[in-house]
């Protein structure tokens, strides 16, 4: 059995969600504490022992590239200035893993950004990660302990209440173990009563060479695209799609999910939120201390922040849980 080795991150899209900051900064490029969002995506690939990562971008999102590129004159400055853990950790970006670049020539879908990656994967199985996702690093983990187990392609799916199910492409499922089901159906973004579950299906796939054929022969749907959801359908013709069905999951990057905290709930980020705003705190209680009395530094103990009560009572949904 082929072991997993190469993912393909699709971000060649225009993120249009995001606009107007997007028109000039590619939305995969947003800082989530002091890193892109695409950093994150690509750790959570090395975390699951992938280290052959190929992005598909677009002649708009250049600074990608030179994200991950070496800055030797920066690197340099950094050491004269005795700042060496800021030029150690420039230099571990570039050797993250080895990432490779290709650009999908026109927006034809996400079917159509996986097809441009066929030479690069060759005859192996890989994993597609969305650029604008940010996952629990368990799910791509367990994905691929599925594929070892049961050797054919999966999907990670995440459990959604069931208003919102239109908004996701969605999977009708078998049990099989607890966790793991196999798919017996997808629907594009259907109607709550058209809705086979509500299990919709997240940014992450794990797919068998198979896929690029069953791409080759989808014709192109609404707006001339090509959906990979249309070329999966062949594949559940012949049993060889499976699914992680995840709890927790994460989330795709939209200015509501951005903004409203869900991204500390990732370990990854909200380890790296606390590590900053410890530094942060520290840097300003040594200046609170330096500022003369009477200055003030526009603090007092009325406006101190107070405990933050989102999510102190959970949602009641009615719905009955997969996972309980």
């Amino acid at each position: 059995m082929a072991q997993i080795r190469k993912a393909v991150i699709p971000a060649a899209g225009l993120g249009t969600r995001f606009l107007p900051f997007s028109k000039a900064v590619p939305k995969e490029m947003l800082p989530i504490v002091d890193r892109p969002v695409i950093q994150y995506v690509i750790q959570e690939a090395v975390d699951a022992g992938i280290d052959d990562i190929l992005i598909i971008t677009s002649r708009h999102k250049k600074v990608m590239e030179d994200h991950f590129d070496r800055h030797s004159e920066l690197e340099q400055l950094l050491d004269a200035k005795g700042k060496t853990a800021e030029a150690d950790e420039l230099r571990e970006l570039s050797q993250m893993a080895n990432i490779h670049f290709v650009r999908q020539g026109e927006a034809l879908g996400l079917g159509h950004a996986i097809g441009v990656a066929r030479h690069h994967i060759g005859n192996e199985p890989f994993v597609v990660l969305l650029g604008d996702d940010i996952m629990d690093s368990s799910v791509l983990q367990g994905m691929v302990k599925a594929y070892e187990e049961h050797h054919c392609s999966v999907v990670g799916l995440m459990e959604v209440l069931k208003d919102d199910i239109s908004s996701y492409g969605c999977a009708g499922v078998d049990p099989i173990a607890p966790n793991l089901v196999e798919v017996n159906s997808l629907v594009e973004k259907p109607s709550v009563e058209e809705a086979p579950s509500n299990l919709a299906i997240m940014g992450r796939y794990l797919f068998t060479p198979e896929i690029f054929d069953e791409i080759d022969n989808t014709p192109p749907g609404v707006g001339g695209e090509i959906q990979i959801t249309d070329a999966m359908l062949s594949l559940l013709d012949r049993g060889m799609v499976f699914a992680l069905a995840h709890p927790r999951g994460g989330g795709e990057l939209g200015r509501t999910w951005y903004l409203d905290g869900k991204l500390l709930t990732m370990p990854a980020v909200g380890e790296q939120f606390n590590a900053w705003q410890a530094l942060t705190f520290c840097a300003f209680a040594s200046l609170a201390s330096i500022v003369q009395p009477g200055q003030g530094t526009g603090t007092s103990q009325s406006s101190q922040p107070k405990g933050n009560k989102r999510g102190s009572k959970q949602e009641k949904t009615g719905q009955k849980s997969l996972f309980r």
